[in-house]
């Protein structure tokens, strides 16, 4: 099975943080599962860094290839797919990683329960 980490999930795994739960953290250490993140992801993370909502790692990237994760490119497919989204979540990075989920027959791993509305394979954290 192959995973697609929302941005939070990705920031707690950088961080250690202890609202990621024993199954979920062996999923995400385990190098014959196929992690990836969606650039959309990188982009949120650095949108709010910019405007002081958030204090991250300087380089996601850099630090996501260290885990072995990998980085998920957007596509016109995928802008179209978010696009075509019923109006369930309105934040458009969320509808992005549905979009790319559904479109890469991913299991998204999320937190956010707004995302449960939509028709998409998801790890609940």
């Amino acid at each position: 099975m192959s995973y697609l980490l929302d941005s939070h999930v990705l920031l707690w795994w950088l961080e250690d943080s202890p609202r990621i739960g024993s199954a979920t953290r062996k999923i995400l250490a385990n190098p014959d599962v196929r992690i990836l993140v969606s650039a959309a992801s990188v982009w949120e993370i650095g949108i709010k860094q910019a405007l002081g909502k958030l204090h991250a790692p300087e380089s996601v990237v850099d630090l996501l290839h260290e885990e072995g994760f990998e980085e998920l490119a957007i596509s016109g497919k995928h802008a179209e797919a978010a696009a075509r989204l019923p109006p369930l979540h309105r934040d458009p990075f969320d509808r992005l990683l549905v979009a790319q989920a559904r479109l890469e027959n991913l299991t998204l791993i999320t937190h956010d329960r707004a995302i449960e509305a939509y028709d998409v394979a998801m790890l609940m954290i």
